[in-house]
Formats: C-alpha cells, sequence, structure tokens
C-alpha cells in the first residue's frame, strides 16, 4: 500500500500596513506551519526602495515589476505552500497576486493607527519612514466578500498575534 501523496498547501500572504507586524508574523507563522518564508520587501528595485526612503509613496507604476517578482515567488510554490509578507493594500493588487494561484490567502494585520504609528516609531534601520503611514491608511482596502482572508488583530505580543494568524488558516483552530 503506498501513502496518499500530502494535500497540496496553500501560499499565504501576510498584508497589512508598514508596522502592523508582517515580518515577524509571517515568519513565525512559517516556520510554524513548516514552509518557507518571503519577505516582499525584498522584492523592490532599488529604485523603489528610493523612492520610500526620500518620503515619496509608491505609484501603481512603481509597484507593478513588485509585485509580479512577489506572484512569480508564490506560483512558483506550486502546491507547496509559503508564506509572504506583502502590503497588499489594494484589491487589485490581491488580484494580481491570486492570479498567479487562485487558492491565495490573505492575514490581514490589522490594528489602530496609534498602535502602528508607535511601531513605525521605534523600528530601526528600514526604508520606509513613518510619514508615509497615513498614506498608506488612505489606501487601504479591507478584504472584501469573495476574497479568500482573514483579519487578524494586532493586539499584544508577536506570538499572540502568530497564535490567531494561525487559528484564522481554513481548516485549523486555536492552540492549545
Amino acid at each position: 500500500m503506498t501513502a496518499a501523496a500530502p494535500a497540496p498547501q496553500p501560499v499565504i500572504v501576510v498584508m497589512g500596513v508598514s508596522g502592523s507586524g508582517k515580518s515577524t508574523v509571517g515568519g513565525l507563522l512559517a516556520e510554524r506551519l513548516g514552509v518557507p518564508y518571503a519577505e516582499a520587501d525584498d522584492f523592490h528595485p532599488p529604485a523603489n526602495i528610493a523612492k520610500m526612503s526620500a518620503g515619496h509613496p509608491l505609484d501603481d507604476t512603481d509597484r507593478a515589476p513588485w509585485l509580479d517578482a512577489i506572484a512569480e515567488w508564490i506560483a512558483a510554490r506550486g502546491g507547496s505552500g509559503g508564506v509572504v509578507s506583502c502590503s497588499a493594500l489594494r484589491r487589485r493588487y490581491r488580484d494580481r497576486l491570486r492570479a498567479a494561484a487562485p487558492d491565495l490567502f490573505f492575514l490581514h494585520l490589522d490594528g489602530p493607527p496609534e498602535l502602528i504609528a508607535s511601531r513605525l516609531a521605534a523600528r530601526m534601520q528600514h526604508f520606509m519612514p513613518s510619514g508615509l503611514l497615513a498614506s498608506q491608511f488612505e489606501a487601504l482596502e479591507p478584504l472584501e466578500a469573495g476574497e479568500a482572508g482573514a483579519v487578524v488583530p494586532i493586539t499584544g505580543g508577536p506570538q499572540e498575534i502568530a497564535d490567531r494568524a494561525l487559528a484564522a488558516l481554513p481548516g485549523r483552530t486555536a492552540p492549545a
């Protein structure tokens, strides 16, 4: 008797505004699931980083090659699963990523602007200045009906948020 092939695992996008904890929670989630993790910031071309470092928000033309590179990483996962952090603030950006893998699942890390601003202010050595946070909240389009995903509150510490994120995945329950 042969063993059944493992069920395909979806790729999970940990989304939200800068400072919401995408990298930290995404890394913890990937570790717990035993799948690769990718940091969306690593997919930015140097021109995007320079633009954001100078305090200018990206436009859709700037984002296109970045989103395409993330979509390539997602498509390459081919049912083996993975976690990628990506702001994915607008529905059209999520649709562009979803075109690479229709079973993509989005975890939106959500919290009050004051909490996120305080986290950004404490963050060291990141190219995203806190002055762009308001533009991210303005651009944010929450998950809509028909989008596979869940909203995860960012109150508490990283392990607690990762617990909630894991429990929000389809077929999962909260840890004991």
